[in-house]
């Protein structure tokens, strides 16, 4: 019993109500949105069912207004760009290239690119609430769960249609994960209903670093083949 009550007590004191939320939105919104650059390291995560089955990392750039550039450094590289209209994900030991109309990309990356525009959580997120089962990698860390601004719209369209029926597919789910006392962004999780998801580890985060235009711009080298196709999340075993 006694057990039961530290939970219960630990529970009200990190439940983070509607109106801190709110507070701690706008402070992540506030310091990313007074940068015109940003620059981090970060560690992706693959999961099938829980499981980490590949792990990559490198340094993300961002610029506003909607460009990003993620160099993989390990376990090999590779480079995906959003140059402001379209997506790239170069493999350079493929001699491929594959290009889509950004607005087009179903890859997980391309939402992070809000850092690189008016950075409004409200674009991405029909709502965002303070998430209680999901646990912070950090104490003084909340994890915000974004509930989609298509999945809303679909989840109202069913609703409508079949409103005896719940889902047979879910839409995917999205955490963020913020530091609570400075509103840096710590980690960005995704999941499909399918038991598949990603994670995006951020640290060392650089403000107004001097990027060079050229580095969101991409020139295919000598002998690439450019495939004009979609960018979507590979298979777990599968390269991205």
């Amino acid at each position: 019993m006694l057990l039961h009550l530290h939970s219960l007590l630990f529970l009200l004191l990190t439940v983070t109500g509607p109106a801190e939320v709110k507070l701690l939105v706008q402070r992540m919104e506030s310091r990313y949105r007074s940068a015109r650059t940003l620059q981090a390291t970060f560690l992706e995560r693959y999961l099938e069912n829980g499981n980490v089955v590949r792990v990559e990392a490198g340094i993300a750039y961002f610029r506003r207004p909607g460009k990003m550039r993620w160099e993989y450094q390990s376990p090999e590289k590779n480079l995906f760009l959003v140059d402001g209209k379209s997506a790239w994900f170069y493999v350079p030991a493929d001699h491929t290239v594959t290009r889509v109309p950004a607005k087009d990309s179903s890859d997980w990356r391309t939402p992070l690119a809000l850092l690189a525009g008016e950075m409004k959580i409200s674009r991405l997120c029909a709502r965002i609430i303070s998430s209680a089962k999901e646990k912070p990698e950090a104490a003084g860390n909340v994890v915000l769960a974004c509930e989609l601004r298509g999945a809303a719209s679909a989840k109202r369209e069913q609703s409508a249609q079949q409103p005896s029926f719940p889902s047979s597919a879910p839409a995917e789910s999205v955490f963020f994960e913020v530091a609570k006392d400075s509103g840096a962004l710590v980690k960005v999780s995704v999941r499909d209903p399918g038991g598949v998801g990603v994670e995006f580890h951020f640290a060392n985060w650089q403000f107004d670093p001097p990027l060079a235009d050229a580095l969101f711009q991409f020139d295919p080298p000598p002998g690439v083949a450019i495939v004009n196709g979609e960018l979507s999340v590979p298979d777990a075993g599968t390269k991205p």
